[in-house]
């Protein structure tokens, strides 16, 4: 699978040492193509805990070595870490070992451009372009650079991190907190964090050696351990991370799960309620960040989905907050993308400064339903789709910057073609589920009179 960041294959299945060269040396090849790159172009290399990273990174590593990159490799950190240390060490690249929230037998590369985020569309598709024809621009000997090492990252993300929250305030708390970091690439770094806030821990699967526990999303039915554990603790809060570190979800106090959209939610409470500003989310999130945001003076920009499009229009309008529904909290000013230790933090400091638990911040915030659903459609049908769309509810409020969002007073819909594979999302949010799947009928019936074959 070549996407919009990289790629993803499994593990003596598609990902081979062969094709992470290849895709590694295509990408080396799109560098020294591009105006502006350093010389020697500088690549940071990341990884996460999978037991697949040694020869993933020893794969991609020797791919950029032989195009003549100057490779500074991190090892095991988080992705907000290594999207960090592209700014901090001048670098013009950095190629991150991950699969995200991908099971274990998955690994993958995810690119980050000078900006610390994903190539742009056109970007991606010229790197595809190297992948598939084997083009490649390998170095002469006399060019050639040894990599080395860089062990700053998690210190440096720590602090970061720190610098923006009450730490005395936290600590004088004493918060118990059990943190689920799935044996992923958040585990020290994220522990050291919650010490350094004076948290009593409990760590679950805080060993980084890649053997997660359970399936590593961070939904409702994978942290069920994570659930029962805070009620076993009477813990504080729980939080989950994902194996590279960017997505965090949390369970309250009653060990319930609340959801990763709560995630960018609690943080925007609290970030707006001490300044009033802009907040960033995608369209695919919860109105949720509207109400806050209302509350609190301030406005929401929305963007079409993708971590980059919504950093991008953060630093564009100046934003003091941001994020995505999938549990991505976006601070620019730490990390130019999502960040769970961002999101921690951030929910630590409006429980201590609120005194009040994560149930009860969750019950000042309107409540929705959110209902999602899919199915195969090719690119240009879901195009038909959407200008079907536009056409039937013209006389709603809708934005076609991604697809079609169409909203009415108390829901909204979002249909859009997946990025990566061919098909076509239908989200919707309402007050209730009846609603939010009334609305995503009066959708589908639209697609599906477009294209006969979809929406079933």
């Amino acid at each position: 699978m070549i996407g919009i960041s990289g790629m993803r294959g499994t593990i003596g299945g598609s990902l081979t040492p062969l094709v992470v060269g290849r895709m590694a040396g295509a990408f080396a090849a799109f560098l020294q193509r591009s105006p502006g790159s350093s010389q020697p172009i500088r690549v940071i290399f990341a990884r996460d805990s999978r037991p697949s990273g040694p020869w993933v990174r020893d794969a991609a590593v020797a791919a950029l070595v032989a195009s003549g990159m100057e490779v500074i490799d991190l090892d095991i950190v988080t992705t907000p870490g290594a999207a960090m240390m592209v700014k901090h060490l001048s670098a013009d690249a950095a190629v991150v070992a991950t699969a995200s929230h991908n099971p274990i037998e998955w690994n993958g590369l995810k690119f980050l451009n000078r900006q610390c985020v994903a190539p742009p569309p056109s970007d991606a598709a010229a790197i595809a372009a190297l992948y598939h024809a084997n083009d490649t621009a390998w170095a002469p000997v006399e060019n050639l650079i040894i990599p080395r090492r860089n062990t700053q990252t998690h210190a440096l993300h720590i602090q970061r991190v720190l610098d923006h929250v009450d730490t005395l305030g936290i600590s004088t708390k004493r918060f118990k907190v059990v943190l689920d970091s799935v044996n992923g690439a958040g585990c020290v770094a994220t522990a050291t964090l919650l010490n350094k806030l004076g948290c009593q821990l409990v760590h679950l699967n805080g060993v980084p050696d890649g053997r997660f526990a359970h399936e590593p999303e961070p939904t409702e039915k994978n942290l069920t351990g994570l659930a029962d554990e805070v009620r076993r603790q009477h813990a504080s809060v729980g939080f989950a991370q994902d194996p590279d570190a960017d997505r965090l979800a949390i369970v309250d106090e009653n060990g319930k799960y609340i959801g990763e959209e709560y995630s960018q939610a609690l943080c925007a409470k609290w970030i707006l309620s001490r300044k009033p500003g802009i907040a960033v989310t995608n369209l695919s999130s919860s109105r949720m960040m509207d109400d806050i945001a209302a509350a609190h003076n301030s406005k929401v920009i929305r963007t079409a989905v993708g971590e980059a499009n919504v950093v991008q229009a953060m630093l564009a309008n100046k934003a003091i907050i941001g994020g995505e529904g999938n549990g991505g909290v976006i601070d620019s000013r730490i990390v130019p993308g999502r960040d769970s230790l961002v999101g921690i933090a951030y929910i630590l400091q409006l429980m201590a400064a609120t005194g009040k638990t994560i149930s009860q911040l969750v019950d000042e915030i309107p409540k929705y339903q959110i209902v999602k659903t899919k199915f195969p459609c090719k690119r240009e049908d879901a195009d038909k789709a959407v200008a079907a769309l536009k056409k039937t509810f013209a006389s709603e409020k809708i934005d076609t910057q991604d697809g079609i969002r169409i909203d009415w007073p108390t829901a909204w819909v979002h249909a859009r073609p997946s990025n990566t594979e061919p098909i076509m999302r239908i989200i919707a949010e309402a007050p209730d589920r009846a609603e939010a799947e009334k609305r995503i009928a009066s959708v589908q019936e639209v697609v599906q009179k477009t294209i006969p074959s979809a929406a079933h």
